[in-house]
């Protein structure tokens, strides 16, 4: 039986994915699944750049604002299974998937089924463990890289979220992320239910990096400072997993005195080039990623239309195999 084509338009953050993603699902009656870890949560809207209903542009988008905003239970496997359900829909409507996002444990754990997805999350464990770490910063990297260098190494030391599920896989099974299957590539080569056709949006450093600058502006100027403070104060002051996202974090070390406004700002455009540089070394190591630079195109119409073309062809090419 032909397995259905499921698009995925990934790269960094601040790399226009997302209108790339509207633009090709106008173009190829589809539909947009976010694979963003920070847009899933309702109320965290101004830090994750979540798209308008004018930037929407009447496609419809899914996996956007599906969980409580202090949500402590919310990981990777669910979301494996809900955006799965979202794609399965969307296909069974005679419709386009087109998968968008940054996240790449996220996107992963579509395009490659991994064994740890199924450990079960455990909030005591990540209560003590998140008391441990606001006791001691840094406490849980450090145990971390003795127990899984491997997941530690692909980890920043800030990424107290994934940090905490690592551990969390480890005293739950006693074997680590790496044992468990979860070095996010694809070596054991398991089977997935659709034919992945992956664009990858590429640009030149400095001007990504000055695009970034440039978000972190105009998330400020739309309630970025307001937005964290209300999801602080309305967590009791509390280090809830959600609130440890770029944007966030920052701000409640500012609420909490620690750094001043200047500051605050230049540390959230510093940490979110930073993660587009981690971003930029994950994706790269999937050779079937194929990467459009955006420095070679006029404009981003003419960006979009090239990834248009090269999902039209390479779906062709499936259907055309699928045939023989």
């Amino acid at each position: 039986m032909a397995k259905n084509t499921v698009f995925f338009i990934v790269g960094p953050t601040a790399c226009g994915k997302t209108d790339a993603a509207v633009s090709a699902a106008l173009a190829l009656d589809g539909e947009v699944v976010s694979a963003d870890s920070i847009q899933i949560y309702r109320g965290l809207d101004k830090g994750s750049a979540k798209p308008t209903e004018e930037e929407k542009r009447g496609v419809p988008h899914h996996m956007i604002d599906v969980v409580d905003r202090f949500e402590e239970d919310y990981n990777v496997a669910r979301f494996a299974s809900d955006a799965a359900k979202c794609i399965d829909d969307i296909s069974s409507r005679g419709k386009t998937p087109i998968v968008a996002g940054g996240t790449g444990l996220y996107l992963n754990s579509l395009l490659y089924p991994l064994d740890f997805t199924e450990v079960l999350p455990d909030r005591e464990l990540r209560e003590r463990l998140a008391n441990e770490e606001a006791s001691s910063p840094g406490c849980l990297y450090e145990r971390l890289r003795e127990a899984d260098p491997v997941s530690a190494e692909r980890l920043h030391p800030n990424d107290i979220k994934r940090i905490v599920r690592a551990l969390e896989v480890y005293e739950l099974t006693g074997k680590s992320l790496t044992d468990h299957g979860g070095d996010f590539l694809n070596d054991r080569e398991r089977e997935i239910g659709f034919e992945p056709v992956i664009a990858g949006i590429t640009m030149e450093r400095s001007r990504l990096y000055d695009r970034i600058n440039k978000r972190v502006e105009i998330m400020l100027s739309n309630g970025l400072e307001e937005e964290a403070k209300s999801l602080w104060l309305a967590s009791g002051k509390k280090p809830k997993l959600a609130l440890q996202a770029i944007g966030y974090r920052q701000f409640i070390a500012y609420f909490e005195g620690e750094a001043t406004y200047d500051e605050t700002v230049e540390i959230i455009k510093r940490e979110t080039r930073r993660f587009a540089k981690r971003q930029i070394a994950w994706f790269k190591r999937d050779k079937r990623i194929r990467w459009f630079d955006a420095d070679v195109f006029a404009d981003r119409a003419e960006l979009h239309q090239a990834i248009i073309t090269y999902f039209k062809e390479e779906r062709d090419r499936i259907e055309r195999t699928d045939k023989t």
